[in-house]
């Protein structure tokens, strides 16, 4: 029979390796961190490591866990986070199609409505039942099997179950014209995005032309002020087009000879291009329906309500939010980390908006022993240049997520990166990672950095690499 003293002995052995262990990491660590820290790129920045053993739950390492810093996309983890475990993994948006007033012998006397709860995934290329073409065709089935062949009425893209302000306060004027930089409405479309195709000339300094848009833009105008670049100098075109604005300026510059350039926009309007297109598939369909389509959003009228009175058409259900939100992280989804806030504020507290949707998260966060003053957040995606997050908040957020039903669909989601699994963030001046290396959670952020951003992160990941 074994001993008292020989299981007691085990265990301080036990013990006593776990310290040298840790002890060893902390050293490894404390090596990489000072070697950055002399590195030229960091003369003037700032960095946050935090290293936690997941067994122990104890930081192992630490250099300004409590610092507020940018963290960019980094910070989707706490949307993200936040959103399974309130909404839950099967949570689904609704669309709905309905109309009012009377339908005689085809005619409809009355308006049709199109309402949208949020749904980011609307016209979405990404799974298979939001498809564009397939959303069309069964509205349009919808709408032939109530036998409407005219609408002496409006086709209206309801929206305002959201408030009218698509993006956040904080996101800058070069981005919210990009399609990462799309703002979010109670009815999206396509993840309010369209393809511009530019046209440049053989020499540096010549014209650029607008070829196209896909999807043709309804109500739209883009002014090329942009030029042709010298030759390997990539895309630096940006298109400064604000919500709800009809007219644009494309600017900067694009390789030579270029026949379908391609750079993305976000769609200033989305309740108004999804309107505008369903009344152009209604009368390729010989439905008759009388122009202007009009939008709530696009006439901005804030007092605009649904009748009390709609008779459903078709409702369309989106994915799961565990599908939304593999690809909210896998692919950085801008818009889909705002959308996940407001429904947060709808869901929760009966209002669509931002400030309600973060007031949301903040809460929740607090509860679950995260400090309010050290997850500063504008938005909930990271593109705002005000969020301040501490690295230390985000590593209990990611050890949290271990600790729930859903952290599988949450680990799967995060991209691999380096050899590790971790979502990461890139703003001007600062870059960041969070995620999992074997039985460590981290988070590791540098700001005000000088110099290629692709050094500076090869360099954040030999820190990391010490974590394999």
């Amino acid at each position: 029979m074994t001993s008292m003293r020989t299981i007691i002995f085990f265990i301080g052995l036990m013990f006593t390796g776990g310290i040298v262990k840790s002890q060893v990491l902390f050293n490894k660590l404390d090596e990489a961190v000072k070697n950055l820290e002399n590195d030229s790129q960091m003369k003037n920045a700032i960095l946050g490591l935090v290293v936690l053993d997941q067994k122990t739950n104890s930081i192992i390492y630490n250099k300004n866990a409590g610092v507020g810093l940018a963290i960019a996309s980094s910070q989707k983890v706490i949307t993200s986070t936040a959103s399974l475990e309130l909404l839950g993994t099967d949570y689904k948006y609704k669309t709905i199609l309905a109309y009012n007033g009377t339908i005689d012998n085809g005619l409809l006397k009355g308006d049709i409505y199109l309402v949208g709860y949020g749904d980011p995934t609307l016209g979405s290329w990404r799974y298979g039942n939001t498809k564009e073409q397939l959303l069309l065709d069964g509205w349009i089935k919808a709408i032939e099997d109530r036998g409407i062949k005219k609408i002496d009425g409006n086709l209206i893209g309801f929206d305002r179950n959201w408030e009218t302000q698509t993006t956040p306060g904080g996101w800058i004027w070069d981005d919210i014209g990009n399609y990462y930089g799309a703002g979010v409405s109670g009815l999206n479309w396509r993840e309010n995005q369209y393809d511009l195709k530019l046209k440049s000339g053989a020499s540096a300094g010549e014209k650029v032309a607008i070829v196209s848009t896909i999807p043709k833009l309804f109500d739209v105008t883009l002014v090329p002020e942009l030029v042709t670049g010298k030759p390997g100098t990539g895309d630096n075109a940006y298109i400064y087009l604000p919500p709800f604005s009809n007219i644009g300026v494309v600017r900067g510059t694009i390789p030579p000879n270029e026949n379908t350039f391609t750079i993305s926009g976000s769609i200033p309007d989305p309740a108004y291009q999804l309107t505008a297109t369903l009344a152009d598939q209604m009368k390729k369909n010989d439905i008759d329906v009388k122009l202007p389509v009009t939008s709530v959003g696009e006439d901005l009228l804030f007092s605009k309500k649904l009748p009390q009175k709609i008779t459903v058409l078709s409702t369309h259900y989106s994915p799961t939010l565990d599908s939304i939100n593999y690809w909210f992280l896998k692919k950085s989804i801008n818009l889909y980390g705002e959308d996940l806030v407001k429904t947060l504020g709808y869901e929760k507290k009966n209002a669509g908006s931002t400030d309600s949707g973060l007031a949301v998260i903040k809460s929740f966060w607090k509860n679950n022993g995260v400090d309010p003053s050290s997850i500063n957040m504008i938005d909930g995606s990271g593109l705002s240049p005000q969020n301040r997050i501490a690295p230390g908040a985000l590593v209990k957020v990611m050890q949290y997520a271990r600790s729930r039903p859903w952290f599988n669909s949450f680990y799967a989601a995060l991209p691999e990166i380096n050899g590790l699994k971790m979502k990461s963030g890139s703003i001007g001046g600062a870059r960041s990672f969070t995620g999992y290396a074997g039985d460590y959670t981290f988070a590791i952020v540098v700001n005000n950095y000088s110099g290629s951003s692709a050094e500076i992160v090869r360099k954040l990941w030999k820190v990391l690499d010490v974590l394999k």
